[in-house]
């Protein structure tokens, strides 16, 4: 069966206005996704799902496909992507294919490692198989609640169980590296989560989500480090 990579890139943001199209090292920041991807030979295609027009003209200039527009109702502050991983898969109706979202907020991805991510959902029983890095924090020991008159309440009501993070159960965080998975698990189920799922780990500086300024300038600084030291 074919892989198929999936942009899901709307017009607006909140924490950092535009920044699908803002100027990384030399092109827009979803123009980077795009290129890789292309260039990686994993995929048959590169679809984008937008709602904006110039996201869409861009993605086509850069070599990706872009079908149709998303309507506005999956492309609010509040929207779903899971919903608009169910819409894409309806409108671009392509048989036998497997599902791999590469979102383009995420540019310092290494594309041997989405190659090893697809071999893992190949080889075992998962629905899904997403990218997971190590957290220096748990919720059973260093991370808490805050009400509003600032009183705070740890994370599991653990209190005075685990005294120290050395005791802890090792955490991961969900990264946006890629999220691999078929077109059924897709339609047939409610939440990314309901199904089996399978951790790929990968390094901490490659899976940088850029959510605000601080996140764009720290990726951009890494991505020219390594650019450098080729």
């Amino acid at each position: 069966m074919k892989f198929i990579g999936y942009i899901f890139a709307r017009g607006g943001s909140k924490g950092l206005k535009n920044k699908n199209l803002l100027n990384f090292d030399g092109k827009p920041l979803i123009a980077h996704t795009i290129v890789n991807a292309v260039n990686s030979g994993l995929f048959e295609d590169i679809v984008v799902s937008t709602d904006n027009q110039e996201i869409a003209k861009i993605a086509r200039e850069y070599g990706a496909n872009v079908p149709f527009i998303r309507p506005s109702s999956l492309a609010t502050d509040n929207s779903s992507e899971w919903l608009s991983w169910k819409h894409v898969i309806n409108e671009h109706d392509v048989p036998d294919h497997h599902f791999i979202s590469l979102p383009c907020t995420s540019p310092l991805r290494d594309y041997s490692e989405v190659s090893n991510m697809i071999e893992l959902y190949k080889n075992k029983e998962y629905d899904l198989v997403l990218g997971i890095t190590k957290s220096n924090h748990s919720p059973d020991f260093n991370m808490v609640y805050k009400d509003n008159n600032d009183t705070l309440e740890i994370m599991n009501n653990q209190k005075n169980k685990i005294e120290r993070r050395q005791d802890s159960k090792e955490c991961f965080l969900v990264t946006t590296y890629a999220y691999i998975t078929s077109v059924d698990y897709i339609k047939n189920t409610k939440h990314i989560f309901n199904g089996k799922i399978g951790g790929y780990e990968v390094l901490k500086s490659q899976s940088i989500d850029i959510d605000d300024i601080h996140d764009f300038n720290y990726a951009l600084y890494l991505h020219m480090e390594s650019k450098n030291n080729d």
